[in-house]
């Protein structure tokens, strides 16, 4: 049987997830496909920075617009997602006081709110801050945790009527003459092909878009650009910390959760490495020392894991690095550019401009199939922003205020229907090996995660591996990076031995750049205990 939709969606990254439903509010019928998870690629690896668009207002000023419009409306839609810290722009000697007199009239014509604050203002509301600056400017940064964004924006997206397959990768484009007319797809699942037919498929995978154009012989020219970043393990800083000067190495510092992010580096790479990204000893020592300058205390605080994502920047005709790229959103109506129909290209931009990103592609996919249809992505709340956090919380009775918090700050006024789950799924479920006292029970003490919640993100969250359940749910993130909790909800999931290999390998992959010192001994230790207990020899 042939399966066509309205539009096909390939990638499920924050920009294509955010397409989705904002095609689905429209009434089109969507499908959307992955490779591998959502929030695999750039979304899953960016610091969770809720740009309030100063950053780019002295040398990218369209985006710092783009930016401080999206803060706003993300701030109503997705408030579950983010975490208000505020942020300061500090000044340090070397940089110099000129730098912050171009960056308060920028961000004024950017209609970016700032406070010039004094050394000792500063330092009041950020005591982490380095104390030998000489001053600082307050701005609406905050954090934002892109998982927990890109699943609220699938659960709509799904919720409205759209299809979402994940682990299935597009092998070609199906032209017929100048037209687009679906896509060819491997299942990693079922090890076998399909074919889907929509009169418009859209290109939304970020730097791999490259090649998915090519596939369409269409060409669209990218430059793949490297940005390495540092997990601490501890949270020594309130609000988010930025350099003020010409953006650089490593110069934010992002609060989020129970740790804190530096970032990040810049470094143009080939085609051949962006499904290999590694982190390099000089791009630790880079983050280390710089970051240092901006939080003293960092220099005792332990480093919990090294991770590098790649920006989508997009080149037309420029030879430049990575930081003199802009930012900014490009969108390709192939039928315009190319002569042919029924492809359209959405890259470049950030996780921050996503839903704007989606407003303009969808509008374009509307025009192209005659359908009116007004965005209302602005105005609709996401999952778990939209219900009512406080009368979740007061009637999860059951919970202590610990989980409830954590539950809480997971799925926002959604958490009760995960709590009800959890109550439930005792009940008449003879194969789920689970008592009520154990679904409340902790499986990850690290994030407080339940025996319940995993289960309930198995059926209902689109999880296929132990790594989609870290996404979800924050399994695996905490300060033991799974070496407790992973084995643990392994056996709760049926996960095959594997399984549980390869998420620790993964997880090494962030160990390993930073290992030396504790973090080396604390590596060995966990070796010895797979190897000894679970008989891993890897």
């Amino acid at each position: 049987m042939v399966e066509c939709f309205d539009v096909i969606i390939i990638g499920g990254g924050i920009t294509g997830l955010g397409t989705a439903r904002d095609c689905a509010m429209r009434g089109l019928r969507v499908l959307l496909i992955e490779r591998f998870d959502i929030a695999t690629g750039a979304t899953g690896s960016n610091h969770g920075l809720l740009h309030s668009g100063a950053r780019y207002a002295v040398t990218d000023p369209a985006s710092a617009k783009e930016c401080i419009e999206e803060n706003r409306i993300l701030r109503r839609i997705a408030k579950h997602c983010i975490e208000d810290t505020g942020g300061l722009f500090l000044t340090l000697p070397e940089d110099g006081l000129d730098f912050q007199k171009k960056f308060v009239e920028a961000c004024g014509v950017a209609g970016i709110p700032v406070e010039v604050l004094s050394r000792k203002e500063a330092l009041r509301r950020e005591h982490s801050a380095n104390p030998a600056m000489l001053s600082a400017v307050e701005v609406p940064d905050s954090a934002i945790d892109p998982f927990r964004l890109s699943a609220a924006n699938m659960i709509d997206a799904k919720e409205l009527g759209a299809t979402i397959l994940t682990y299935n990768e597009v092998t070609n484009i199906i032209r017929e003459q100048t037209r687009v007319v679906g896509v060819e797809v491997f299942s990693h699942k079922t090890k076998s092909s399909c074919r889907y037919y929509a009169p418009v498929v859209v290109n939304a995978v970020g730097i791999w878009g490259q090649k998915i154009a090519a596939m369409a012989g269409v060409s669209v020219t990218m430059q793949p650009n490297k940005g390495a970043m540092l997990v601490y393990g501890s949270r020594p800083n309130r609000m988010v910390l930025n350099r003020c000067r010409k953006p650089g190495n490593a110069d934010i510092l992002v609060p989020s959760e129970n740790i804190s992010l530096i970032g990040t580096t810049s470094t143009n790479i080939s085609f051949d490495c962006i499904d290999k990204l590694g982190v390099t000893a000089d791009e630790v020592k880079t983050l280390i020392s710089e970051g240092e300058k901006l939080a003293p205390v960092l220099a005792n605080t332990r480093i919990l894991r090294a991770y590098a994502g790649v920006r989508p920047l997009v080149v037309d005709g420029m030879d430049n690095d990575g930081r003199g790229i802009s930012r900014g959103i490009a969108l390709f109506d192939h039928a315009e550019r190319d002569g042919l129909d029924g492809y359209i290209t959405i890259t470049g931009g950030k996780m921050m401009t996503y839903r704007l990103m989606a407003e303009w592609t969808t509008d374009l996919i509307c025009r192209k199939l005659g359908v009116c249809g007004v965005c209302r992505t602005a105005e609709v709340a996401l999952p778990g922003s939209r219900d009512d956090v406080d009368m979740a919380g007061k009637k999860m009775f059951a919970f202590s205020s610990v989980l409830r918090k954590s539950l809480i700050r997971r799925y926002g006024g959604r958490a009760f229907s995960i709590f009800n789950f959890m109550s439930s799924i005792w009940k008449g479920r003879k194969r789920v090996a689970v008592q009520k006292a154990e679904a409340y029970s902790l499986l990850c003490e690290c994030e407080n995660v339940t025996a319940g919640e995993v289960l309930y993100a198995q059926k209902e969250l689109n999880i296929s591996t132990l790594m989609d359940l870290r996404r979800r749910t924050r399994v695996g993130m905490g300060q033991c990076q799974g070496e407790i909790c992973i084995c643990r909800a392994a056996g709760l999931l049926g996960c095959r031995r594997d399984e549980v290999v390869s998420f620790l390998q993964e997880r090494w992959k962030g160990v390993a750049p930073i290992a030396f010192g504790d973090a080396l001994a604390e590596s060995e230790y966990t070796s010895w205990v797979y190897k000894g207990l679970c008989g891993f020899e890897q």
